[in-house]
């Protein structure tokens, strides 16, 4: 394991932390792409804690990526000393096993802007597929905005465009994404 991080499980307890970091990730992510009426909308309507707790009773399993602080890194409690080891919470995954026959989908997957470029990305895609293949699945599968810069990411880690798909989220909004997936061999 790598002490830099870890990535666990993540309980209902857990949802305020997905709903923060979606919020801090999304202006980001999503600002050059929608506006901020349509961030806002779809936010608030995919990550209230009753929608996250919905998605996990429909069989999405979240997973949060935890980042050890550094000795002498200001955090909010004040300066981390010698050798404690603390762990912030930096990203996430929400995944769902069987989403089409033999296919697990990632549905969300994000990390504050502060530690993209770590790998932890990367990270998150192999603990999902490591996942996939011992519950005898054959592929993953994505969807991504179709400006999203994430989707050259999913290229080099091997996934491939498949079809485009516009989705009606209401209030006027689209989701317009690529549908991409990658075998696992």
């Amino acid at each position: 394991m790598n002490p830099s991080y870890r990535i666990l499980p993540a309980t209902p307890a857990e949802y305020e932390t997905i709903r923060r970091i979606a919020h801090a990730t999304w202006p980001d992510t999503f600002g050059e792409i929608l506006s901020r009426e349509q961030i806002a909308y779809m936010l608030e309507m995919m990550y209230s804690v009753d929608e996250l707790a919905k998605q996990t009773a429909d069989g999405v399993v979240f997973k949060l990526l935890v980042e050890a602080d550094q000795p002498g890194k200001r955090t909010e409690r004040g300066y981390i000393k010698g050798r404690v080891t603390r762990f912030t919470p930096v990203g996430y995954v929400g995944y769902q096993k069987d989403y089409l026959p033999e296919v697990t989908k990632i549905h969300k997957l994000y990390l504050l802007p502060s530690t993209q470029g770590k790998g932890y990305g990367k990270a998150l895609i192999e603990e999902v597929a490591m996942i996939a293949r011992n519950e005898n699945q054959t592929k993953l599968r994505l969807d991504v905005n179709h400006q999203n810069k994430a989707i050259g990411f999913y290229e080099r880690l091997g996934f491939e465009k498949i079809e485009r798909c516009n989705t009606d989220i209401g209030k006027g909004y689209l989701m317009e994404d690529w549908i991409m997936e990658k075998g696992l061999y």
